[in-house]
């Protein structure tokens, strides 16, 4: 995270911040501004290409998605207490035949997913921290999103910053790791 540091997207149309900090790692980052949603190269603030993902995350996208192809992004959601992300699809990929992994790092957060349509009803559950969840096939463009999160069940994130928590880890906070394929997946 000290290669990127964390920033704050905003909403295109409205330039309203969001209540997440994020960052990415990989060759593709994705990114919220007055342009739009997208997924670029370089670090919004830095200009620099994002750092390279992790051995253990791609391990974990081999162990878990089910997918052949590598993921190219890793976006990295920093929930403060407090912070939330609104209902939401994942439409920004030309792929959606590849699923999306998500695993959460922290304090607990309560989940809420629906269908592909607004009108669908809408439910709740609880990711903890190791949690792993993979939406994908029929379900991989359903609406989800943070309604909140709750007091830490671990202590994960409560040590103060330092060389493994940048500050711009929330102590006693929430990290969320969003592994997905953004490209085409070539097909023989």
């Amino acid at each position: 995270m000290r290669e990127a540091p964390a920033f704050t997207p905003t909403m295109p149309r409205t330039g309203k911040p969001f209540s997440v900090r994020m960052t990415n790692c990989g060759p593709l980052g994705w990114v919220s501004d007055r342009a739009g949603y997208r997924y670029q190269a370089t670090h919004p603030q830095t200009g620099r290409p994002w750092p390279a993902m992790p051995a253990a995350v791609l391990r974990a996208w081999a162990a878990l998605a089910g997918c052949p192809a590598e993921p190219e992004a890793c976006l990295v959601n920093l929930y403060a207490p407090g912070a939330r992300m609104g209902l939401h699809q994942d439409r920004d990929e030309a792929e959606f035949a590849a699923p999306v992994l998500s695993l959460s790092l922290g304090a607990t957060a309560l989940f809420r997913y629906g269908g592909t349509a607004r009108s669908d009803p809408t439910r709740s559950v609880r990711l903890a921290s190791g949690d792993a969840m993979v939406i994908g096939g029929p379900s991989r463009l359903i609406l989800h999103g943070v309604d909140r999160i709750l007091s830490p069940a671990s202590d994960l994130l409560s040590p103060a910053p330092g060389p493994l928590l940048p500050d711009s880890v929330p102590a006693g906070g929430r990290l969320n790791l969003t592994l997905r394929r953004v490209s085409a997946i070539r097909r023989a």
